[in-house]
Protein backbone atom coordinates (compact mmCIF):
# COMPACT_ATOMS: atom_id res chain seq x y z
CA UNK A 1 0.00 0.00 0.00
CA UNK A 2 1.56 3.11 -0.80
CA UNK A 3 1.41 6.15 1.53
CA UNK A 4 1.70 10.30 1.13
CA UNK A 5 3.41 11.75 4.48
CA UNK A 6 2.21 14.72 5.54
CA UNK A 7 5.08 16.54 6.59
CA UNK A 8 6.89 20.20 5.92
CA UNK A 9 7.57 19.28 2.40
CA UNK A 10 5.67 21.40 0.25
CA UNK A 11 2.68 20.37 -1.42
CA UNK A 12 2.26 20.35 -5.45
CA UNK A 13 -0.80 20.65 -7.58
CA UNK A 14 0.78 16.92 -8.91
CA UNK A 15 1.35 15.75 -6.09
CA UNK A 16 -2.44 16.19 -4.73
CA UNK A 17 -3.52 15.35 -8.42
CA UNK A 18 -1.17 11.87 -7.80
CA UNK A 19 -2.93 10.97 -4.24
CA UNK A 20 -6.21 11.24 -5.71
CA UNK A 21 -5.65 9.21 -9.03
CA UNK A 22 -3.54 6.49 -7.67
CA UNK A 23 -5.66 6.06 -4.05
CA UNK A 24 -2.64 6.69 -1.71
CA UNK A 25 -3.58 6.71 2.07
CA UNK A 26 -2.06 9.36 4.30
CA UNK A 27 -0.28 9.37 7.62
CA UNK A 28 1.93 12.06 9.71
CA UNK A 29 5.21 11.99 9.41
CA UNK A 30 7.39 12.11 12.83
CA UNK A 31 8.03 15.48 12.82
CA UNK A 32 4.44 16.74 12.37
CA UNK A 33 3.59 14.65 15.42
CA UNK A 34 6.27 16.75 17.20
CA UNK A 35 4.82 19.79 16.10
CA UNK A 36 1.10 19.45 16.56
CA UNK A 37 2.11 17.84 20.09
CA UNK A 38 4.47 21.01 21.24
CA UNK A 39 1.81 23.08 19.96
CA UNK A 40 -1.30 21.37 22.12
CA UNK A 41 0.81 21.63 24.92
CA UNK A 42 2.01 24.77 24.99
CA UNK A 43 -1.65 25.72 24.79
CA UNK A 44 -2.19 23.79 27.74
CA UNK A 45 -0.05 25.15 29.86
CA UNK A 46 -0.92 28.71 28.42
CA UNK A 47 -4.66 27.92 29.49
CA UNK A 48 -3.36 26.94 33.34
CA UNK A 49 -2.05 30.36 33.84
CA UNK A 50 -3.86 32.99 31.73
CA UNK A 51 -2.74 36.39 31.26
CA UNK A 52 -5.45 37.84 29.59
CA UNK A 53 -8.30 36.40 27.16
CA UNK A 54 -7.56 34.80 23.76
CA UNK A 55 -9.75 35.14 21.54
CA UNK A 56 -11.65 31.93 20.90
CA UNK A 57 -10.31 29.87 23.34
CA UNK A 58 -11.25 31.86 26.74
CA UNK A 59 -14.33 33.96 24.81
CA UNK A 60 -17.07 33.47 22.44
CA UNK A 61 -16.66 33.92 19.00
CA UNK A 62 -17.05 36.81 16.78
CA UNK A 63 -18.95 39.92 17.89
CA UNK A 64 -18.92 37.38 21.42
CA UNK A 65 -15.44 37.59 21.78
CA UNK A 66 -16.29 39.68 24.95
CA UNK A 67 -17.57 37.60 26.86
CA UNK A 68 -15.16 35.48 29.14
CA UNK A 69 -15.27 31.47 29.09
CA UNK A 70 -14.76 29.86 32.15
CA UNK A 71 -12.24 27.12 32.20
CA UNK A 72 -14.61 24.45 32.66
CA UNK A 73 -16.62 25.32 29.94
CA UNK A 74 -14.01 25.31 27.26
CA UNK A 75 -14.47 22.30 25.88
CA UNK A 76 -18.47 22.78 25.64
CA UNK A 77 -17.66 25.80 23.72
CA UNK A 78 -15.82 23.85 21.37
CA UNK A 79 -18.54 21.54 20.65
CA UNK A 80 -21.06 24.17 20.71
CA UNK A 81 -18.89 26.08 17.94
CA UNK A 82 -19.35 23.03 15.35
CA UNK A 83 -22.95 22.33 16.21
CA UNK A 84 -24.00 25.79 15.91
CA UNK A 85 -22.02 26.69 12.80
CA UNK A 86 -22.99 23.33 11.03
CA UNK A 87 -25.73 25.78 8.56
CA UNK A 88 -24.60 24.36 5.29
CA UNK A 89 -27.20 23.94 2.98
CA UNK A 90 -28.30 23.30 -0.48
CA UNK A 91 -26.57 20.82 -2.90
CA UNK A 92 -23.89 18.12 -1.36
CA UNK A 93 -20.50 18.76 -2.10
CA UNK A 94 -18.97 15.69 -4.68
CA UNK A 95 -16.85 13.22 -2.81
CA UNK A 96 -13.45 13.96 -4.66
CA UNK A 97 -13.87 17.76 -3.59
CA UNK A 98 -14.76 16.49 0.02
CA UNK A 99 -11.62 13.91 0.11
CA UNK A 100 -9.87 17.09 -1.25
CA UNK A 101 -11.35 19.06 1.62
CA UNK A 102 -9.66 16.62 4.31
CA UNK A 103 -6.50 16.17 2.34
CA UNK A 104 -6.03 20.34 2.40
CA UNK A 105 -7.43 20.34 6.49
CA UNK A 106 -4.69 17.59 7.80
CA UNK A 107 -2.10 19.71 5.94
CA UNK A 108 -2.71 23.09 7.91
CA UNK A 109 -3.02 21.55 10.81
CA UNK A 110 0.23 19.47 10.59
CA UNK A 111 2.07 22.62 10.76
CA UNK A 112 1.43 22.82 14.66
CA UNK A 113 0.26 26.36 14.83
CA UNK A 114 -3.55 25.48 15.60
CA UNK A 115 -3.18 23.95 18.80
CA UNK A 116 -4.90 21.00 17.74
CA UNK A 117 -4.78 17.04 19.92
CA UNK A 118 -2.77 14.43 17.88
CA UNK A 119 -5.93 12.12 17.78
CA UNK A 120 -7.90 14.95 16.28
CA UNK A 121 -5.99 15.27 13.02
CA UNK A 122 -5.72 11.16 13.34
CA UNK A 123 -9.20 11.00 13.03
CA UNK A 124 -9.04 13.05 9.73
CA UNK A 125 -6.79 10.69 7.91
CA UNK A 126 -8.89 8.03 9.25
CA UNK A 127 -11.18 9.49 7.25
CA UNK A 128 -9.70 10.26 4.55
CA UNK A 129 -8.37 6.54 4.57
CA UNK A 130 -11.40 4.70 4.50
CA UNK A 131 -12.91 6.87 2.07
CA UNK A 132 -15.63 8.19 4.84
CA UNK A 133 -17.34 11.26 3.46
CA UNK A 134 -19.08 13.74 5.61
CA UNK A 135 -21.52 15.64 4.00
CA UNK A 136 -21.10 19.51 3.58
CA UNK A 137 -23.30 21.18 1.22
CA UNK A 138 -22.03 24.08 -1.74
CA UNK A 139 -23.68 26.91 0.29
CA UNK A 140 -22.88 28.79 3.61
CA UNK A 141 -19.78 30.16 3.52
CA UNK A 142 -18.67 34.08 2.96
CA UNK A 143 -15.32 32.86 2.55
CA UNK A 144 -13.97 34.89 6.04
CA UNK A 145 -13.59 33.67 9.28
CA UNK A 146 -12.82 30.92 6.41
CA UNK A 147 -15.35 28.78 5.76
CA UNK A 148 -17.47 28.20 8.64
CA UNK A 149 -19.94 26.70 7.97
CA UNK A 150 -19.23 23.79 5.40
CA UNK A 151 -15.85 22.85 7.37
CA UNK A 152 -18.37 22.96 10.47
CA UNK A 153 -20.24 19.97 8.62
CA UNK A 154 -17.08 18.25 7.93
CA UNK A 155 -16.53 18.53 11.56
CA UNK A 156 -19.25 17.12 13.10
CA UNK A 157 -18.83 13.48 12.59
CA UNK A 158 -15.39 13.57 14.76
CA UNK A 159 -17.98 14.39 17.31
CA UNK A 160 -20.20 11.15 16.38
CA UNK A 161 -22.83 14.19 15.57
CA UNK A 162 -24.02 14.52 11.69
CA UNK A 163 -23.75 11.71 8.34
CA UNK A 164 -21.11 10.37 6.48
CA UNK A 165 -21.33 8.42 3.14
CA UNK A 166 -19.37 5.54 3.95
CA UNK A 167 -19.51 2.41 0.81
CA UNK A 168 -22.10 4.27 -1.11
CA UNK A 169 -24.24 4.28 2.01
CA UNK A 170 -25.76 8.05 3.74
CA UNK A 171 -25.52 6.90 7.72
CA UNK A 172 -24.93 8.30 11.02
CA UNK A 173 -21.53 9.46 11.58
CA UNK A 174 -22.31 7.89 14.75
CA UNK A 175 -22.61 4.58 13.84
CA UNK A 176 -19.98 4.82 11.30
CA UNK A 177 -17.35 5.47 14.52
CA UNK A 178 -18.85 2.23 16.24
CA UNK A 179 -18.22 0.11 13.29
CA UNK A 180 -14.26 1.04 13.34
CA UNK A 181 -14.18 1.38 17.17
CA UNK A 182 -13.76 4.66 17.39
CA UNK A 183 -14.56 7.23 20.13
CA UNK A 184 -16.02 10.53 19.31
CA UNK A 185 -13.63 13.07 19.36
CA UNK A 186 -13.68 15.56 23.04
CA UNK A 187 -12.85 18.53 21.57
CA UNK A 188 -10.25 20.50 23.60
CA UNK A 189 -9.58 24.49 23.88
CA UNK A 190 -9.26 26.13 20.35
CA UNK A 191 -9.96 22.98 18.50
CA UNK A 192 -13.22 23.82 17.37
CA UNK A 193 -12.46 26.87 15.82
CA UNK A 194 -8.94 25.74 14.84
CA UNK A 195 -11.06 22.63 12.08
CA UNK A 196 -13.50 25.47 11.31
CA UNK A 197 -11.48 28.57 10.67
CA UNK A 198 -9.81 27.89 7.54
CA UNK A 199 -10.00 28.10 3.48
CA UNK A 200 -9.84 24.38 2.88
CA UNK A 201 -13.70 24.42 1.52
CA UNK A 202 -12.59 26.90 -1.13
CA UNK A 203 -9.24 25.65 -1.78
CA UNK A 204 -10.30 21.87 -2.30
CA UNK A 205 -13.05 23.35 -4.69
CA UNK A 206 -10.24 25.06 -6.32
CA UNK A 207 -8.07 22.74 -6.61
CA UNK A 208 -9.97 20.40 -8.49
CA UNK A 209 -11.16 22.98 -10.83
CA UNK A 210 -7.55 23.48 -11.28
CA UNK A 211 -6.52 20.06 -12.11
CA UNK A 212 -9.50 19.52 -14.55
CA UNK A 213 -8.70 22.84 -15.90
CA UNK A 214 -5.35 21.94 -16.81
CA UNK A 215 -6.61 19.17 -18.67
CA UNK A 216 -9.18 20.50 -20.04
CA UNK A 217 -6.84 23.27 -21.62
CA UNK A 218 -4.80 20.39 -23.21
CA UNK A 219 -8.12 18.66 -24.63
CA UNK A 220 -8.68 22.07 -26.16
CA UNK A 221 -5.70 22.13 -28.23
CA UNK A 222 -6.07 18.29 -29.45
CA UNK A 223 -9.91 18.94 -30.40
CA UNK A 224 -9.34 21.96 -31.42
CA UNK A 225 -6.52 21.20 -33.76
CA UNK A 226 -8.91 17.96 -34.98
CA UNK A 227 -11.31 21.32 -35.83
CA UNK A 228 -9.19 23.32 -37.62
CA UNK A 229 -8.74 20.46 -40.23
CA UNK A 230 -11.87 19.61 -40.60
CA UNK A 231 -12.09 22.80 -40.99
CA UNK A 232 -9.25 23.06 -44.00
CA UNK A 233 -7.72 26.03 -41.76
CA UNK A 234 -4.30 27.50 -42.42
CA UNK A 235 -1.11 26.54 -40.12
CA UNK A 236 0.62 29.41 -40.87
CA UNK A 237 -0.76 31.57 -37.85
CA UNK A 238 0.55 29.01 -35.94
CA UNK A 239 4.43 29.84 -36.89
CA UNK A 240 6.72 30.47 -33.85
CA UNK A 241 7.99 33.45 -35.86
CA UNK A 242 4.43 35.15 -35.40
CA UNK A 243 4.75 33.90 -30.98
CA UNK A 244 7.95 35.51 -30.41
CA UNK A 245 7.44 39.07 -31.42
CA UNK A 246 4.55 38.65 -28.55
CA UNK A 247 6.39 36.27 -26.54
CA UNK A 248 3.38 35.32 -24.25
CA UNK A 249 3.82 31.35 -22.79
CA UNK A 250 0.48 30.11 -23.16
CA UNK A 251 0.42 31.69 -26.64
CA UNK A 252 3.62 30.24 -27.90
CA UNK A 253 3.14 27.01 -26.46
CA UNK A 254 -0.38 26.73 -27.82
CA UNK A 255 0.90 27.33 -31.70
CA UNK A 256 3.90 24.82 -31.01
CA UNK A 257 1.20 22.19 -30.19
CA UNK A 258 -0.94 22.82 -32.54
CA UNK A 259 1.93 22.45 -35.02
CA UNK A 260 3.39 19.20 -33.74
CA UNK A 261 -0.84 18.11 -33.35
CA UNK A 262 -1.01 18.68 -37.32
CA UNK A 263 2.70 17.44 -38.72
CA UNK A 264 1.99 15.22 -41.67
CA UNK A 265 -1.72 16.05 -42.14
CA UNK A 266 -2.55 16.15 -46.06
CA UNK A 267 -5.11 18.46 -45.37
CA UNK A 268 -3.03 20.52 -43.68
CA UNK A 269 -0.53 20.79 -46.01
CA UNK A 270 -2.91 21.42 -49.48
CA UNK A 271 -3.30 24.59 -51.18
CA UNK A 272 -5.88 26.98 -49.58
CA UNK A 273 -7.90 28.78 -51.53
CA UNK A 274 -8.52 31.31 -48.80
CA UNK A 275 -6.18 34.11 -47.10
CA UNK A 276 -7.85 34.13 -43.82
CA UNK A 277 -9.67 32.03 -41.24
CA UNK A 278 -11.93 32.94 -38.66
CA UNK A 279 -10.54 34.14 -35.80
CA UNK A 280 -11.99 30.96 -33.57
CA UNK A 281 -9.32 28.89 -35.77
CA UNK A 282 -6.85 32.16 -36.64
CA UNK A 283 -6.06 33.27 -32.77
CA UNK A 284 -5.99 29.72 -31.28
CA UNK A 285 -2.74 30.85 -29.62
CA UNK A 286 -4.04 34.21 -28.65
CA UNK A 287 -6.98 32.53 -26.83
CA UNK A 288 -6.42 29.29 -25.61
CA UNK A 289 -2.79 30.46 -24.63
CA UNK A 290 -4.03 33.09 -22.05
CA UNK A 291 -5.78 30.15 -19.98
CA UNK A 292 -2.99 28.60 -19.78
CA UNK A 293 -1.50 31.72 -18.48
CA UNK A 294 -3.87 32.22 -16.19
CA UNK A 295 -4.23 28.64 -15.13
CA UNK A 296 -0.37 28.93 -14.23
CA UNK A 297 -0.90 32.13 -12.01
CA UNK A 298 -3.81 30.32 -10.05
CA UNK A 299 -1.70 27.55 -10.13
CA UNK A 300 0.56 29.56 -8.11
CA UNK A 301 -1.87 30.98 -5.76
CA UNK A 302 -3.13 27.57 -4.54
CA UNK A 303 0.05 25.98 -3.77
CA UNK A 304 0.84 28.78 -1.94
CA UNK A 305 -2.70 27.98 0.22
CA UNK A 306 -2.94 24.91 0.63
CA UNK A 307 0.79 24.71 2.09
CA UNK A 308 -0.40 27.52 5.04
CA UNK A 309 -1.99 27.82 8.41
CA UNK A 310 -5.42 29.43 7.63
CA UNK A 311 -6.61 29.44 10.75
CA UNK A 312 -7.54 31.71 13.93
CA UNK A 313 -5.66 32.79 16.54
CA UNK A 314 -2.43 31.44 15.05
CA UNK A 315 -0.42 29.96 18.27
CA UNK A 316 3.47 30.04 18.05
CA UNK A 317 4.78 27.89 20.97
CA UNK A 318 8.90 29.18 20.10
CA UNK A 319 7.68 32.57 20.40
CA UNK A 320 5.54 32.38 23.36
CA UNK A 321 2.79 34.08 21.05
CA UNK A 322 -1.06 33.67 20.61
CA UNK A 323 -1.74 36.00 17.59
CA UNK A 324 -5.79 36.79 16.44
CA UNK A 325 -5.55 37.97 13.00
CA UNK A 326 -6.68 37.10 9.38
CA UNK A 327 -5.21 33.87 7.54
CA UNK A 328 -8.98 32.98 7.24
CA UNK A 329 -9.75 35.64 5.45
CA UNK A 330 -10.06 33.72 1.37
CA UNK A 331 -9.37 36.65 -0.82
CA UNK A 332 -5.74 35.61 -2.42
CA UNK A 333 -7.58 32.65 -3.89
CA UNK A 334 -11.47 34.30 -4.15
CA UNK A 335 -9.91 36.42 -7.13
CA UNK A 336 -7.55 33.60 -8.44
CA UNK A 337 -10.72 31.46 -8.32
CA UNK A 338 -13.02 34.15 -10.05
CA UNK A 339 -9.77 34.55 -12.84
CA UNK A 340 -9.80 31.01 -13.89
CA UNK A 341 -13.63 31.14 -14.29
CA UNK A 342 -12.77 33.48 -16.64
CA UNK A 343 -9.91 31.63 -18.18
CA UNK A 344 -11.55 28.17 -18.18
CA UNK A 345 -15.17 30.10 -20.24
CA UNK A 346 -13.24 31.33 -22.62
CA UNK A 347 -12.31 28.16 -23.54
CA UNK A 348 -15.78 26.96 -24.23
CA UNK A 349 -16.58 30.37 -25.74
CA UNK A 350 -14.21 30.05 -28.69
CA UNK A 351 -14.72 26.27 -29.10
CA UNK A 352 -18.58 27.46 -29.77
CA UNK A 353 -17.59 29.65 -32.36
CA UNK A 354 -16.02 26.63 -33.84
CA UNK A 355 -18.76 24.55 -33.63
CA UNK A 356 -20.55 26.99 -35.53
CA UNK A 357 -18.25 27.42 -38.25
CA UNK A 358 -18.40 23.67 -38.91
CA UNK A 359 -21.99 23.38 -39.29
CA UNK A 360 -22.07 26.52 -41.40
CA UNK A 361 -21.83 24.64 -44.67
CA UNK A 362 -18.43 26.18 -45.54
CA UNK A 363 -15.45 25.38 -46.98
CA UNK A 364 -17.05 22.44 -48.74
CA UNK A 365 -18.76 20.89 -45.51
CA UNK A 366 -22.33 20.19 -46.25
CA UNK A 367 -24.78 22.20 -43.86
CA UNK A 368 -25.11 21.13 -40.54
CA UNK A 369 -22.76 18.13 -41.12
CA UNK A 370 -25.07 15.91 -42.57
CA UNK A 371 -25.31 14.49 -46.52
CA UNK A 372 -29.28 15.73 -46.90
CA UNK A 373 -29.92 18.50 -45.20
CA UNK A 374 -33.51 19.19 -45.19
CA UNK A 375 -34.58 15.80 -44.40
CA UNK A 376 -32.07 15.69 -41.94
CA UNK A 377 -31.14 18.62 -39.06
CA UNK A 378 -28.12 16.94 -38.51
CA UNK A 379 -25.62 18.66 -36.27
CA UNK A 380 -27.71 21.62 -36.18
CA UNK A 381 -28.47 21.65 -32.62
CA UNK A 382 -25.76 20.61 -30.56
CA UNK A 383 -24.57 24.00 -31.51
CA UNK A 384 -27.62 25.31 -29.49
CA UNK A 385 -27.00 23.29 -26.73
CA UNK A 386 -23.37 24.86 -26.69
CA UNK A 387 -24.58 28.11 -27.21
CA UNK A 388 -27.17 27.93 -23.98
CA UNK A 389 -24.08 26.15 -21.70
CA UNK A 390 -21.75 28.95 -23.05
CA UNK A 391 -24.36 31.99 -22.29
CA UNK A 392 -24.78 30.09 -18.69
CA UNK A 393 -20.87 30.04 -17.74
CA UNK A 394 -20.93 33.80 -18.82
CA UNK A 395 -23.35 34.54 -16.45
CA UNK A 396 -20.93 32.19 -13.71
CA UNK A 397 -18.22 34.37 -14.40
CA UNK A 398 -19.57 37.58 -12.63
CA UNK A 399 -17.04 37.69 -9.85
CA UNK A 400 -17.94 36.84 -6.35
CA UNK A 401 -15.02 38.44 -5.14
CA UNK A 402 -16.20 41.85 -5.93
CA UNK A 403 -18.98 41.09 -3.46
CA UNK A 404 -19.20 41.62 0.38
CA UNK A 405 -21.75 41.91 3.19
CA UNK A 406 -21.50 42.67 6.45
CA UNK A 407 -22.02 39.52 9.39
CA UNK A 408 -21.71 38.89 13.05
CA UNK A 409 -23.00 42.20 14.19
CA UNK A 410 -20.47 43.80 12.19
CA UNK A 411 -17.30 42.61 13.56
CA UNK A 412 -16.80 40.60 10.33
CA UNK A 413 -17.24 43.41 8.13
CA UNK A 414 -15.50 41.97 5.01
CA UNK A 415 -15.43 39.16 3.43
CA UNK A 416 -13.82 37.14 0.16
CA UNK A 417 -17.23 35.82 -0.94
CA UNK A 418 -14.77 33.08 -1.98
CA UNK A 419 -17.26 29.79 -1.27
CA UNK A 420 -19.66 31.08 -4.26
CA UNK A 421 -16.11 31.90 -6.30
CA UNK A 422 -15.35 28.54 -5.87
CA UNK A 423 -18.37 26.47 -6.30
CA UNK A 424 -19.42 28.25 -9.47
CA UNK A 425 -16.34 28.07 -10.58
CA UNK A 426 -16.55 23.80 -10.47
CA UNK A 427 -20.06 24.71 -12.34
CA UNK A 428 -18.24 26.63 -15.10
CA UNK A 429 -15.44 23.85 -15.40
CA UNK A 430 -17.80 20.85 -15.75
CA UNK A 431 -19.60 23.72 -18.48
CA UNK A 432 -16.47 23.99 -20.61
CA UNK A 433 -15.72 19.65 -20.75
CA UNK A 434 -19.63 19.29 -22.21
CA UNK A 435 -19.10 22.14 -24.55
CA UNK A 436 -15.37 20.34 -25.96
CA UNK A 437 -17.09 17.67 -25.99
CA UNK A 438 -19.53 18.89 -28.18
CA UNK A 439 -17.10 20.19 -30.80
CA UNK A 440 -15.32 16.79 -30.43
CA UNK A 441 -18.67 15.29 -31.91
CA UNK A 442 -18.91 18.22 -34.70
CA UNK A 443 -15.03 17.88 -35.74
CA UNK A 444 -14.87 14.24 -35.95
CA UNK A 445 -18.11 14.55 -38.03
CA UNK A 446 -16.64 17.05 -40.27
CA UNK A 447 -13.04 15.19 -40.66
CA UNK A 448 -15.17 12.11 -42.15
CA UNK A 449 -15.81 14.24 -45.22
CA UNK A 450 -12.34 15.07 -46.23
CA UNK A 451 -11.88 11.65 -46.97
CA UNK A 452 -9.76 10.33 -48.92
CA UNK A 453 -7.33 12.94 -47.70
CA UNK A 454 -6.63 11.81 -43.88
CA UNK A 455 -5.29 14.46 -41.12
CA UNK A 456 -2.45 14.02 -39.00
CA UNK A 457 -1.29 10.45 -37.13
CA UNK A 458 -2.25 12.03 -33.33
CA UNK A 459 -5.59 13.39 -34.96
CA UNK A 460 -6.64 9.99 -36.84
CA UNK A 461 -5.46 7.94 -33.67
CA UNK A 462 -7.98 10.11 -31.89
CA UNK A 463 -10.68 9.75 -34.26
CA UNK A 464 -10.34 5.88 -34.39
CA UNK A 465 -10.57 5.80 -30.51
CA UNK A 466 -13.20 8.06 -30.48
CA UNK A 467 -15.27 5.92 -33.39
CA UNK A 468 -15.77 3.08 -30.87
CA UNK A 469 -17.98 4.82 -28.87
CA UNK A 470 -19.60 7.38 -31.11
CA UNK A 471 -20.57 6.84 -34.60
CA UNK A 472 -20.79 8.82 -37.59
CA UNK A 473 -24.28 9.93 -38.43
CA UNK A 474 -25.26 9.55 -41.89
CA UNK A 475 -29.02 10.39 -41.20
CA UNK A 476 -30.82 11.58 -37.96
CA UNK A 477 -30.83 9.61 -34.58
CA UNK A 478 -31.80 10.80 -31.16
CA UNK A 479 -28.25 13.30 -30.45
CA UNK A 480 -28.44 13.38 -26.36
CA UNK A 481 -26.96 10.05 -25.73
CA UNK A 482 -23.92 10.74 -28.56
CA UNK A 483 -23.29 14.25 -26.99
CA UNK A 484 -23.06 12.27 -23.16
CA UNK A 485 -20.59 9.89 -24.88
CA UNK A 486 -18.60 12.07 -25.68
CA UNK A 487 -18.54 13.68 -22.51
CA UNK A 488 -17.33 10.66 -20.81
CA UNK A 489 -14.84 10.42 -23.41
CA UNK A 490 -13.33 13.17 -22.83
CA UNK A 491 -13.63 12.49 -19.02
CA UNK A 492 -12.44 9.39 -18.83
CA UNK A 493 -9.10 8.96 -21.12
CA UNK A 494 -6.11 11.34 -19.90
CA UNK A 495 -3.79 9.68 -22.41
CA UNK A 496 -5.33 11.81 -25.12
CA UNK A 497 -4.00 14.91 -23.68
CA UNK A 498 -0.92 14.02 -23.46
CA UNK A 499 1.50 15.63 -25.77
Amino acid sequence: MKYHHISAEHLTIDRVEEIMDEGLKLDLSDDAKQRIQRCREYLDQKMEHPERPIYGITTGFGSLCNISIGKEDLSQLQKNLVMSHACSTGERVQKEIVKLILLMKIQSLSYGHSGVQLITVQRLIDFFNNDIYPLIFQQGSLGASGDLAPLANMSLPLLGLGEVEYKGEIRPAADVLKEFGWEPIRLQSKEGLALLNGTQFMSAHGVWSLIQARRLSRWADRIGAMSLDAFDGRIDPFCDEVHLIRAHKGQLTTARNFRRLLEGSEIIARPKKHVQDPYSFRCIPQVHGASKDTIDYVESVLTTEINSTTDNPTIFPEEDMVVSAGNFHGQPIALAMDFLAIAVAELANISERRIYQLVDGKRELPSFLVAKPGLNSGFMIPQYAAAAIVSQSKGLCMPASVDSITSSQGQEDHVSMGGNAATKLVRVVNNTERVLAIELLNSAQALEFRRPMHSSAPIEDLLAAYRKVVPFIDVDQVMYTNIEASVQFIHNNKQWTNF
